[in-house]
């Protein structure tokens, strides 16, 4: 790929700069490929950096959301829902489908994310995250901002309550790596630190917003010239109980005391109902959820209104039934996560060889047999383990035959056209390009990404 490279791209003074835009997307299934699944780890990284601002150079640029989310705050935009889509396996061929759907439909308004579970189980480290999504918007031909999100940056409860520097100390290193990996959006999720038993809610909420006042800091020092992150807070643990106006406001009131100066949050994550993943019954079929939409409507008011953030943010949703999507936008929910709908497509779909399914599955029970729950069953358990089936048969996902993916990134292709549609994101390229104006923030090129 070496000579490749050269045939097509131009280096000068450090800077990229592309011969011809489709010879570039006819070598770039190659390129990441070859990028991904280097084995040295020092080739690895230079060449996902080297691909990166072969991006930005093609027009695809890493960009955070903050200045659309802020014009939603004053009342400028309002009427539709930022999808958050997290990609767990097959990443490069499902970020195609989404490019491929948003130039189709003029969506500008969408969100790339990995939490930090994720990143953990689907070995996806941010660098590598980020430089697949942005290969695929090139092979598409896709071009202006690109945002790449850190969801629930999470501060594990046992964790901290017995080492609370270590536990922070270690989602510092994972912002730090992300903000490098240019993550311009990240998500705290300090909710798992909440006391309910305190007598308050500002009490309650006091470990939560002091922790996220101090990551929002930290943040803020790491920012490349010329961007604000977009960081977003949460209020109440997605799949516990429903979160309430009057934690809202406690925890904004308090982060906002703590913070003193500088940008705060854009949205606000809260529980209305649902649980990540959905709940799944004994045959394996899920539960119907029951959003608590009026809650959700006086929350994202509440947000925006008083607080000027864009609103509020719904997590655990790819699940819903179809019919549910259109409420997001009419209750003026800001932005909606979607995640485990879209693995079960992958799983699910008849193409998926019997073979390969069975090998995976068979992983998971040696792999994750700790993880099975007394009286689960076999249902129940591959269920909630087989998002670890991705990471470590990540080869063997992405080397699936053309005829098997085809089908699947079919019927991915008709559900991202359904909740681009239902979400109403269609046409909101030009206000993305009005709202946001995202900075080249060029990275050294190692010499040994030639190599």
């Amino acid at each position: 790929m070496a000579k490749a490279l050269k045939d097509v791209i131009e280096i000068k003074n450090g800077s990229v700069s592309v011969k011809d835009r489709q010879d570039v997307r006819d070598i770039m299934d190659s390129l990441i490929n070859e990028a991904v699944f280097e084995a040295d780890d020092e080739k690895r990284k230079a060449r996902f950096i080297l691909i990166k601002e072969i991006a930005k150079a093609c027009g695809a640029i890493p960009a955070s959301i903050q200045g659309l989310y802020e014009e939603m705050g004053r009342g400028k935009y309002s009427g539709f829902t930022v999808p958050a889509i997290n990609i767990r396996g097959l990443t490069y061929d499902v970020a195609k489908v989404i490019f491929k759907k948003a130039m189709q439909m003029n969506v500008g308004a969408m969100i790339f994310e990995i939490a930090r579970s994720e990143i953990g189980y689907t070995k996806q480290r941010p660098l590598e995250y980020s430089t697949v999504v942005l290969a695929a918007a090139v092979k598409e031909g896709f071009q202006g901002p690109v945002f790449i999100q850190g969801d629930h940056f999470q501060l594990v409860r046992k964790n901290f309550l017995s080492d609370p520097k270590a536990e922070t100390d270690y989602i510092k290193g994972l912002i730090k790596e992300a903000v490098e990996a240019e993550f311009y959006n990240i998500d705290i999720d300090s909710s798992t630190l909440v006391d309910l038993n305190k007598p308050t809610l500002k009490e309650q909420q006091l470990p939560n917003f002091e922790i996220a006042a101090e990551l929002t800091a930290y943040i803020r020092r790491l920012e490349p010239n010329g961007v604000t992150v977009s960081v977003g807070g949460e209020i109440g643990e997605i799949g516990g109980k429903n979160s309430t106006p009057e934690e809202l406001r406690a925890y904004l009131d308090g982060f906002k005391e703590t913070l003193k100066t500088g940008k705060g949050v854009s949205k606000l994550s809260v529980q209305t109902g649902t649980a990540h993943g959905g709940v799944v019954l004994p045959d394996g079929s899920l539960a119907k959820v029951k959003i608590d939409f009026d809650t959700l409507k006086q929350m994202s008011e509440i947000a925006r209104k008083e607080y000027g953030l864009s609103g509020a943010v719904q997590h655990g949703a790819s699940t819903l039934p179809e019919e549910a999507f259109h409420m997001f936008p009419e209750t003026g929910t800001s932005e909606v996560h979607l995640a485990t709908g879209f693995q079960n497509i992958i799983y699910d779909n008849p193409a998926l060889p019997s073979a390969f399914k069975e090998e995976v599955y068979n992983y998971l029970k040696t792999e994750c047999a700790k993880e099975r729950k007394e009286g689960q069953t076999d249902e129940q358990f591959f269920y909630s383990t087989r998002k670890k089936g991705f990471g470590t048969l990540k080869k063997k996902w992405w080397d699936l035959p053309a005829n098997v993916k085809a089908p699947i990134m079919k019927e991915l292709e008709n559900k991202f056209n359904l909740l681009f549609e239902k979400l109403k994101v269609v046409n909101t390229k030009d206000i993305v390009n009005k709202t946001v104006k995202p900075v080249i923030i060029k990275k050294s090129l190692p010499d040994i990404a030639f190599k």
